[in-house]
This record gives C-alpha cells, structure tokens and sequence, in this order.
C-alpha cells in the first residue's frame, strides 16, 4: 500500500515500525510465535511547509513528525507504539519533554515515569481529535490506538537528541498492557508498578496549544516551543501536565 503523506509541495515517505522491530515488547507471546512480519505504523520525521520554516525549525533546534497507527491488534492487545523515553538536555538533571496533537482518531498516551530502576508513576491520557497531550520531563511513553478507526498525530519535540528504545525492550514493555477487551494488565517483568492514573488532556492554551488549531502554526510564534529545548525553567508547566486536577474516571471521552 502506497503509504507516502502530502505535505505541502511535495509527498514524504515514512519510516516504517515493522512487528520484527517490536518483539521484546508484545503481551500476547503465544500469538506472536506464528504471527508474520507486518507494518504497524508510519513516521514521517522532520517536516516543513516552506523553506522559511524548515530554516525556522533550525534555528530553532525543533522538529515536527506526524505519526499514523493503523487499526489493528497485537494478538489479544491493541496496536501500540514501541515505547520511548528521552535524555536529558545537556548540563541538567531534566529530559527533554514532547508535545503530541491527534489530527484523527482516538489515542491513548501511557505515560510512565522511573526514578532509580523503579516506576513511581503511571497516568493514561485519553485523547481525541484537536487535544494536545504534554509529555513531561522524566516520563517515557507509549501511544495505543485503541479503536477500529486510523491514528493520526503530530508532535513538536527538540532535534538535539535521539530516543531511548532500550528500557522498553529490557522490560518487555511499558507498565500496563491494553488488552482488547477492555482489560489493563500490570507488566510483570516490571517491579512494583503502582496503579494507574486516569487523567484528561491538560489546558495548555497559555503556550499557545489551543484545542481544534493544529499545532503546526506555531512555527509562526515559534518561540513559544521554547520549553522544549530550556524544560528546566517550566518547573509550573509539568506539573499542571500530569496534575490530578485532570483525574477523570476509566473510560471517560476525551473533551
């Protein structure tokens, strides 16, 4: 299937995630003894509408990917990305934060932040069409498609360094895996998981992310990303991300 996106002048091709790739971080093991190689879902990295904000863009050490997960099923689990956490900016003990947007469909962002070796906090993010989700410093991230529909996002995020696929490898997976019947289970290669946070997507208007205006007119108020290159002096910001404030119960829409 011809999968190459339209992006301004031009069409970009993706990076592909093949199930190969992904292997170490599968629930349902039995399926995946005789389940074939298979794309899971596209990357399109690094795009730019103009020559003037990809120059933007690098002045700016910024990035914007957009993101598509097909409908699908790992065996007994939804489709899911591979999970990754980021490092930390140069000089500080902070690492770099992300910022998604869902142009279509619906995703479920599974935050997990780990202090020493041992996950202290676990929060699922309900998103739909038009939200913003702010992935904060010290937390890694899956992002699960958990509907019969395709999965669309953007994310801005800083080009000044590469992700961290291996804790999710070495753990087999993030904390929780989401079944396909509507269950959540605790990973158990993974010590001392504590329960799950449900939270909705956070107000983050004040920087620009207003919900339904896609994101990607920030190059234009670039300056506002600014959080993602310096997230050492947005101490307030992070913690409004993942406040309990946004606490909703399981299986409440997205707004």
């Amino acid at each position: 299937m011809e999968r190459a996106l339209q992006f301004g002048p031009g069409s970009v091709q993706p990076d592909v995630r093949k199930l190969s790739e992904m292997r170490e971080v599968i629930y349902d093991m039995d399926w995946l003894k005789t389940a074939p190689d298979m794309d899971l879902y596209y990357m399109y990295r690094d795009l730019a509408l103009s020559r003037n904000d990809r120059s933007l863009m690098l002045d700016n050490h910024l990035r914007f990917d957009i993101t598509v997960i097909p409908p699908g099923k790992l065996g007994s689990e939804y489709v899911k990305t591979a999970g990754h956490y980021h490092p930390c900016v140069p000089g500080t003990c902070c690492t770099y934060p992300e910022v998604y947007e869902v142009l279509r469909g619906m995703a479920h962002y599974l935050l997990q932040k780990c202090v020493d070796g041992r996950i202290v906090d676990v929060a699922m993010i309900e998103a739909g069409e038009g939200d913003h989700v702010l992935i904060p410093p010290g937390y890694g991230h899956v992002t699960i498609n958990p509907s019969n529909k395709e999965l669309k996002m953007s994310n801005w995020v800083s080009r000044e360094f590469s992700s961290l696929y291996e804790p999710y490898k070495k753990c087999g997976g993030g904390a929780y895996f989401e079944l396909t019947d509507g269950r959540l289970i605790r990973n158990g290669r993974c010590d001392h998981i504590p329960d799950i946070r449900f939270l909705k997507p956070a107000s983050i208007s004040k920087i620009g992310l207003n919900k339904g205006k896609e994101m990607y007119g920030l190059v234009r108020d670039i300056g506002k990303l600014e959080f993602l290159n310096k997230p050492q002096d947005y101490d307030l910001l992070w913690e409004e991300a993942l406040s309990d404030r946004n606490a909703v119960k399981p299986g409440t829409p997205a707004r």
